[in-house]
């Protein structure tokens, strides 16, 4: 099992509306591929004060690997990933992400 962990730093209030309007692209993409078991997001607590700047997130579980190269080459995550990377502080600099074999 795969554990994708994706957090951002929008760069203004328009930032993070564009990264709202991202996850259903996301959502459906995980909704279309085997081996997607699940996709969940929303804002950033920070309850240990380690990533405020980081404020909105998103996860996805996989099985394995191969779905997860499946959701990285789809063409909506591909548009959805730019939409991100254009909503972000500093771009890719905006974006934390993190894939944790569980």
């Amino acid at each position: 099992m795969l554990h994708h962990i994706v957090l951002m730093e929008p760069a203004n209030a328009q930032g993070l509306d564009q990264i709202k309007a991202a996850m259903p692209i996301l959502a459906t993409v995980c909704d279309q591929l085997a081996g997607a078991t699940g996709f969940a997001h929303g804002p950033n607590l920070d309850f240990e004060g380690k990533s405020a700047r980081f404020t909105y997130g998103f996860s996805v579980s996989f099985t394995d690997r191969a779905a997860h190269l499946a959701y990285e080459a789809h063409p909506d995550h591909i548009r959805a990933g730019a939409m991100l990377v254009a909503a972000c502080a500093g771009g890719h600099a905006g974006i934390f992400v993190a894939d944790l074999a569980i």
